[in-house]
């Protein structure tokens, strides 16, 4: 009940959009039920997405006279408006997705529990592994989705920076030890970022000569990271939250803040790392920083195939370790039903033909993501490997999946909203500002934040 009434507090701001109609649910004789498909809470707006998602509905409708499936696809920056205004004017879809664990916090205690509906169907759950079939069990709600795509975080490294500069390729297994014999850990990995990053005479970041104000190659970046620095300091630094469910309090877990100092030195001292200003300049593509040829090394997630085209020569290496414990932050994406649905049934038809069926695989491929249904997953390599003729370790990213953050960067908070936006703005200040007291900082972001978890609660 306490998450439902963050969703309610959406719904009521959302109420001033304009709300998109929907066809009749309502099945009249000999008419199919239509069956409503929201798209855009995360992959699935871009064009090679959309063309994919019309064939999918074509097919169905093709195979299916008593379903009739139609899609509605919200650009991704309105799709939590126009769904929250779906929803408090009685139109609510009834499947949402392809959507992660942070696009579907904001719904949380609204999704439609499947287990009743698998028990009548006696409906066969052992195409997946029982653990990913597990992670959408809630407390709560119940069996709330289906495994679908699963994307494994790693490294992206440019072979040509590396070989321009004299510099070892990172490791490539878990537990190798980095060329020099030393362990591969943050330490290492922010020695050989700083070698790799360069200003415009030529200088690295380790010698004395080197001007800060005139980088033009760094060692290291995130990649896309939502400007949040939970998804930046969860690998290398480990899992956490900034929410103890049992006290109701604001908390930071010890390894984010030696996570957090180090990033904000990458940033601000040791120039490894874009700021602010460098991250969204022309140079750096405005963000996407990995694919401008000028950063040696970005983490991120097997989806980030999709915009890494213009770097010829890269390959994938593992997370490093810290404290030896390794922790490749893990995204997953997959549909679920809204228990406002007047059709559970014809829904879970659909959503099984969405996770399952025929339309499985193309929605994997088009999206980027490794399939959760292990048959499906050498085919899937295999068209990686006809992309990118290099030659990418792709075992990298398979055993990447071993070693899943828990709790999950993007995992629900208090007034979930309001919460992720006060993290984002905290982390583009410190991003863009030098000279900061990383402490005293880290302390104004919990009492914000317990503010805003406090007002959940009244």
């Amino acid at each position: 009940m306490f998450r439902k009434l963050a969703v309610f507090t959406v719904l009521i701001a959302a109420l001033s959009v304009m709300v998109v109609p929907l066809a009749s649910v309502q099945a009249q004789g000999d008419e199919p039920v239509v069956i409503t498909w929201f798209i855009g809470l995360g992959a699935g707006g871009q064009p090679e997405h959309r063309e994919a998602q019309d064939r999918v509905v074509e097919q169905f409708n093709a195979e299916h006279d008593d379903i009739e499936l139609q899609i509605i696809v919200s650009d991704f920056d309105v799709s939590r408006q126009t769904l929250s205004t779906l929803i408090a004017s009685g139109d609510a879809p009834d499947i949402i997705g392809p959507v992660g664990i942070g696009g579907s916090n904001d719904y949380a205690g609204t999704f439609l529990d499947l287990q009743p509906i698998i028990d009548e169907l006696d409906y066969d759950l052992s195409r997946w592994n029982p653990s990913l079939v597990e992670f959408y069990r809630d407390p709560e709600e119940g069996l709330t989705a289906l495994p679908f795509a699963t994307y494994p975080s790693f490294i992206y490294f440019n072979r040509d920076l590396f070989d321009a500069a004299g510099v070892a390729y990172p490791p490539q297994a878990f537990g190798e030890p980095y060329a020099d014999g030393d362990e591969w850990n943050v330490d290492k990995l922010r020695e050989i970022a700083m070698l790799l990053t360069l200003d415009e005479n030529g200088n690295n970041a380790t010698s004395p000569e080197f001007d800060p104000t005139k980088i033009v190659q760094f060692g290291y970046a995130p990649q896309w990271w939502g400007d949040d620095i939970r998804s930046a300091v969860t690998s290398p630094f480990g899992a956490g939250s900034f929410y103890d469910p049992e006290t109701g309090q604001a908390v930071m877990p010890d390894n984010w803040r030696e996570g957090i100092k180090w990033i904000y030195a990458g940033w601000h001292e040791d120039h490894f790392m874009p700021n602010y200003d460098y991250q969204q300049s022309d140079m750096l593509l405005n963000g996407n920083v990995f694919n401008s040829g000028r950063v040696a090394m970005a983490y991120s997630h097997l989806w980030y195939t999709c915009c890494v085209g213009d770097v010829p020569n890269w390959d994938i290496a593992v997370v490093p370790s810290y404290e030896g414990t390794y922790t490749a932050k893990l995204h997953a994406d997959t549909f679920r039903i809204l228990e406002y649905t007047e059709h559970p049934i014809e829904a879970f038809k659909v959503l099984d033909y969405l996770v399952a069926g025929p339309a499985m695989p193309e929605l994997l491929q088009v999206y980027g993501a490794a399939p959760a249904d292990e048959v499906y997953l050498q085919p899937f390599l295999d068209e990686l490997d006809a992309r990118f003729p290099q030659g990418v370790n792709w075992d990298v990213a398979i055993e990447s999946l071993a070693y899943p953050d828990n709790p999950n960067h993007e995992s629900w908070l208090p007034n979930h909203t309001q919460s992720v936006v006060a993290i984002q703005n905290w982390t583009l200040n410190m991003q863009a500002t030098p000279g900061l007291d990383v402490d005293a900082e880290i302390e104004n972001l919990l009492q914000t934040l317990q503010a805003i978890f406090d007002a959940a609660q009244s």
